[in-house]
């Protein structure tokens, strides 16, 4: 766990719970995904930068750094549930909120408005972190009423962001699972989650781990754009390597298919994490709910000005003509003509290259709570 952590030059830390929204210029910033911090759906009033003529315009170019803060979150409990039926899971963590990694097409944007800050560019510098995570599902796990079933992590904001370097709550995390023998399935961009190979082999043995990476494009130059401080393309292939050399169940998912910008790469993502040792494959079909819409607009009409309406249209017509859909079953996937053919496409190269055809099954039934640090065993 964490004790005393040397935080990075570039992040500050606070114990303040919420943050003013300060409109930031819609000039994007480098290291950045969001090129605003546009106001989240729960405010009575917005804010726009705008050029009065006392900034000049080399400043204007040159945006100041953005720091990343660092706030404590001070939950009391940290597993959530969910009842989605288009997850195989029904429990997560989330030891942060926020993510750094700045992906521009983060479902989980929309989240950071419940903390009264934007989604925009507050949700990938101002990060809420869950310090007593461990402590915390430890003493979850050691209820009497707890089932134990596949417990994920990855599914709102990336375990292995870089904070988790300096922070290693996921560690923490992992490392009681594992004296539970707990089962937990990861999904990350990031090849910081080979840190942790001494924790996730030795579980991966008894069949409690298995770990899949993202894999948005192979296009370094789109990359650095669309998901700026995520772990490279190439770097996400190798990892999936070395975690699949190392025994550990193995998946990569071509996520999201953005219409007409990286839709072309997909036979090829497949065929890359194949080659690089992953056994599962998936795919998501990009999602833009709440205020992800505009803020996945404001990006193409500044990083791709030339395809930003025939991506918008091409993903209205998987959506029922409108730019998004909640509705369990198709939001994942999407319908019509051109989600039909993604899948089509999917299918025939999951096929081909030798992909299973279900997903990994990990076992349940070793989970045993161990002796409690005084030495007192469990009365249940």
């Amino acid at each position: 766990m964490m004790n005393n952590p040397q935080i990075d030059p570039e992040i500050t830390e606070t114990g303040v719970n919420s943050s003013a929204i300060d409109p930031i210029a819609s000039t994007p910033t480098k290291g950045r995904g969001a090129v605003t911090n546009r106001t989240s759906r729960f405010e009575k009033h917005t804010g726009e930068a705008v050029h009065d003529g006392w900034v000049r315009d080399e400043d204007l170019l040159s945006p100041p750094k953005l720091q990343t803060t660092l706030i404590k979150d001070t939950t009391k409990t940290i597993i959530a549930r969910n009842t989605s039926p288009d997850v195989p899971f029904d429990r997560s963590i989330n030891p942060y909120r926020g993510c750094e990694h700045g992906c521009v097409y983060c479902f989980a944007r929309p989240t950071h408005a419940y903390l009264g800050m934007s989604p925009g560019l507050d949700f990938e510098t101002k990060l809420f972190y869950k310090p007593d995570a461990a402590r915390l599902l430890e003493r979850e796990l050691r209820k009497s009423s707890y089932e134990c079933r596949i417990m994920a992590m990855g599914t709102n904001t990336d375990p292995y962001q870089p904070v988790e370097k300096t922070l290693r709550l996921t560690r923490g995390i992992l490392e009681v699972l594992s004296a539970f023998n707990h089962p937990v399935g990861i999904v990350t961009k990031s090849a910081l989650v080979l840190r942790d190979l001494d924790i996730l082999g030795p579980m991966a043995e008894k069949g409690l781990a298995q770990v899949c990476l993202s894999v948005t494009t192979l296009d370094h130059r789109l990359a650095n754009t669309l998901e700026p401080r995520a772990s490279t393309p190439m770097k996400r292939l190798a990892t999936i390597r070395t975690l699949a050399d190392a025994g550990i169940p193995c998946g990569v998912m071509a996520a999201p298919i953005i219409p007409a910008l990286n839709d072309h790469e997909l036979e090829s993502i497949l065929s890359a994490g194949r080659d690089a040792g992953a056994t599962l494959a998936s795919y998501i079909l990009l999602r833009l709910p709440l205020e992800i819409a505009d803020l996945f607009k404001e990006w193409l009409e500044t990083h791709e000005p030339n395809k930003a309406k025939h991506v918008m249209s091409l993903l209205a017509s998987t959506r029922g003509g409108k730019v998004y859909q909640s509705e369990f079953g198709t939001r994942m996937k999407g319908t019509g003509e051109y989600a039909a053919l993604l899948k089509k496409r999917f299918d025939l190269m999951i096929k081909r290259l030798g992909y299973l055809d279900r997903r990994f099954e990990l076992d349940t039934s070793q989970f045993c709570p161990p002796l409690q640090q005084d030495g007192q065993l469990a009365l249940f």
